[in-house]
């Protein structure tokens, strides 16, 4: 069983950046991909930024530019910077971990609020 816990989430000025953190109970060196997803009241969750075993990444349109994924496979953490972020960035961010036998894991999620 693998858990996900993030952190880093909070409330930020339209402008502003936030670095999330998501910590994983097991090795990620060689996980399929991990990522980022976000959900928003009365939205489906989206995807934010993935990042696969070969350090390839993908990111929505919306957050490309500001956002950028990057895993630390020694602390077996995966973050998430924010930067320039906007109102309607205001989300609850889960974390994605997706191993090579294709089982999905998903953390708590953490809030991300975007107001002056």
């Amino acid at each position: 069983q693998v858990q996900l816990v993030e952190s880093g989430g909070g409330l930020v000025q339209p402008g502003g950046s936030l670095r999330l953190s998501c910590a994983a109970s097991v090795s990620i060196f060689s996980m399929y991909r991990m990522g980022w997803y976000r959900q928003a009241p009365g939205k489906q969750r989206e995807l934010v930024a993935i990042v696969t075993s070969a350090g390839n990444t993908n990111y929505a349109d919306s957050v490309k530019g500001r956002f950028t994924i990057s895993r630390d496979n020694a602390k077996n953490t995966v973050y998430l910077q924010m930067n320039s972020l906007k109102p309607e960035d205001t989300a609850v961010y889960y974390c994605n971990i997706v191993t090579t036998q294709f089982y999905n894991y998903w953390g708590q999620g953490t809030q991300v609020t975007v107001s002056s």
